[in-house]
């Protein structure tokens, strides 16, 4: 089992020992989206939902989860987030209009933030499908991906395929 960092000697999961890790920049980008129906789009994009104003909620939703990542992931180490943003942009040529979703997350640390940028795009799109969810609960979440991380050991990452 040594060469498997997340188990103890008893092959059991462990939170992993970054202590000796150096601190370095790091940098994780990650999508999402959410497609809805047309209703729903002229809804958020009037700001006519009965919830309320459904990107600036799913927005600060997206930074309270990348702050609160190792409250979900038991694995994650808690993070000095030096920063987090989240915005939105549509995509109406498609089938039907989607909201694409994109979180950025920076910290100086011993571990990198994919998670942390991972679930703030996965908080910011099922706050939007929680807003929204009175008017059509026919709405389809994902792909969620990681798009670009930077820094640590690992060295940077950045998907080919989108």
């Amino acid at each position: 089992m040594a060469d498997f960092t997340h188990f103890n000697e008893q092959g059991r999961a462990r939170m992993v020992d970054i202590s000796e890790k150096g601190e370095t920049v790091r940098t994780a980008v990650a999508r999402s989206s959410v497609q809805v129906n047309e209703v729903i789009y002229k809804k958020i994009t009037t700001n006519d939902i009965a919830k309320g104003d459904v990107l600036s909620v799913a927005q600060v939703a997206g930074i309270m989860a990348a702050k609160n990542t190792p409250d979900w992931i038991p694995m994650c180490h808690p993070l000095p987030l030096k920063g987090v943003d989240v915005t939105f942009d549509w995509d109406t040529a498609q089938g039907g209009p989607e909201l694409l979703i994109r979180a950025s997350v920076k910290t100086k640390g011993s571990t990198g933030v994919e998670m942390e940028a991972l679930t703030a795009a996965s908080a910011a799109a099922l706050t939007v499908y929680d807003m929204c969810k009175a008017v059509d609960k026919g709405m389809v979440i994902g792909p969620t991906y990681l798009e670009e991380k930077t820094g640590g050991k690992s060295g940077d990452f950045k998907r080919q395929d989108t």
